[in-house]
């Protein structure tokens, strides 16, 4: 081998028996502590990494960054897409009362209701919400990490509290099962508020 490198025996043996330097040293103890903070949280990328490490072994980024690459260590993501309907259930739907028209001309006449989802540090985040479909505002909200008829009860309460509807308004959503829920539904009844659902695409 030495032959080949077109070093002497002497140097190799010099090189492989050389202790490590100042640099190697400090470069092993970043990594230790990269990967240490990796596996406590494996979602972080590079920036977080490197401001936690820097806490306690001064380094730039660009350091943190070739060693991360060097040894392969990357941020787990998690899935982008999320489901937040579940139309396959038992429960009775309501129809469609909409049908495709989504220009109101007052105020408080129709809400149309859906859930998101952003994925955050500690998990999940769903949120309800309900929209003036004229207006266009978000007259109630609520926030959970579980997707439940708990979550979009919340969200219409604060909607109907804020804006108080006269009877008659309709409230359209998808045929999901937290706005199937018998909860829900007796929600809207008591509040004389229609519900509408939109169908399913074939």
């Amino acid at each position: 081998m030495c032959e080949l490198l077109n070093v002497s025996r002497s140097g190799f043996y010099d090189w492989v028996e050389r202790p490590p330097s100042k640099r190697e040293k400090k470069h092993q103890r970043l990594l230790k502590e990269i990967k240490r903070i990796h596996k406590k949280h494996p979602v972080w990328g590079v920036d977080p990494i490197w401001a936690e490490v820097k806490e306690t072994i001064p380094c730039s980024r660009g350091t943190v960054y070739r060693l991360m690459k060097k040894n392969n260590i990357k941020s787990k993501r998690k899935a982008k897409w999320k489901a937040t309907t579940n139309s396959k259930h038992s429960l009775p739907v309501a129809p469609n009362l909409l049908e495709q028209n989504f220009h109101v001309e007052d105020p408080n006449t129709v809400w149309v209701g859906d859930i998101t989802y952003n994925w955050t540090g500690e998990g999940w985040l769903y949120t309800a919400i309900v929209k003036d479909l004229c207006t266009k505002d978000v007259v109630g909200y609520a926030m959970s990490d579980r997707i439940t008829k708990e979550l979009v009860i919340k969200a219409m309460n604060m909607a109907i509290k804020r804006e108080r509807p006269r009877a008659g308004l309709i409230f359209h959503s998808d045929m999901g099962a937290q706005y199937c829920s018998h909860d829900f539904r007796d929600l809207l009844v008591n509040n004389q508020i229609r519900q509408s659902m939109s169908r399913k695409f074939l």
